[in-house]
């Protein structure tokens, strides 16, 4: 993708809902569609490549029609992960903002542009949700004697190692099980919500959970996930 300017904020992109949302936002029609997973991220689609070549040209409406075509993607992530409503809509105005300013970095040749969004979405969305953590943290009664939660340089290694055998072991999953992996561990979705979206009871949500737990688990030499 072609390098272009972004240097201000457009006034569109600071309001709540700044373009109405298309029932055919990327011809999905089920939420569950949005799950993307990443057996999904080499996909482009023709109009995300007309809209990214408008987008470096310097077209201030392609940024509008992006935004009208992913706009209901990126609610339902955002909103997945954060339950209050206040905090849902700031993060998704905070999610626009950094769509804008982000875009002159995208790689077609990393991910497709839904994908792209997806992650941007997502961890604005965790970012959110970590910070509220912290304030939670921060106005609860320190405890002496606590450790220190910062990782040493050996435990980033065997992180960074567990993250690669695990995206191994993910490799392997159907591709039923994998998006299932993906709502509830990436998405962060609760099972409510992924038992009303599959049609399933809870109960059976919880149990194909666990079942993909136990078969990770497995690949994994026995490691707890």
């Amino acid at each position: 993708m072609k390098k272009f300017c972004a240097p201000i904020i457009p006034e569109f992109l600071k309001k709540n809902n700044p373009v109405p949302i298309s029932e055919k936002n990327r011809g999905i029609t089920a939420p569950g569609a949005y799950i993307l997973t990443e057996k999904d991220w080499e996909v482009m689609d023709v109009e995300d490549r007309e809209l990214l070549s408008r987008l470096s040209a310097g077209e201030p409406e392609a940024m509008e029609q992006l935004l009208a075509r992913y706009g209901g993607m990126m609610g339902y992530i955002v909103r997945g992960i954060l339950s209050d409503p206040q905090e849902a809509e700031d993060c998704l105005a905070q999610v626009r903002a950094r769509i804008w300013e982000k875009l002159p970095g995208y790689r077609e040749d990393r991910a497709s542009l839904a994908t792209w969004i997806t992650a941007v979405c997502r961890n604005a969305a965790y970012d959110r949700l970590r910070e509220l953590a912290r304030r939670r943290e921060r106005t609860a009664p320190l405890e002496e004697g606590r450790p220190d939660p910062t990782p040493g340089p050996e435990e980033l290694v065997l992180r960074q190692e567990r993250r690669e055998r695990l995206r191994q072991a993910l490799a392997a999953l159907s591709s039923g099980d994998l998006r299932l992996f993906y709502r509830k561990y990436y998405y962060l979705q609760s099972t409510a919500q992924i038992a009303a979206e599959l049609g399933l009871s809870r109960r059976a949500v919880e149990g194909r959970l666990y079942r993909i737990r136990k078969q990770l688990q497995k690949r994994l030499g026995g490691d707890a996930l």
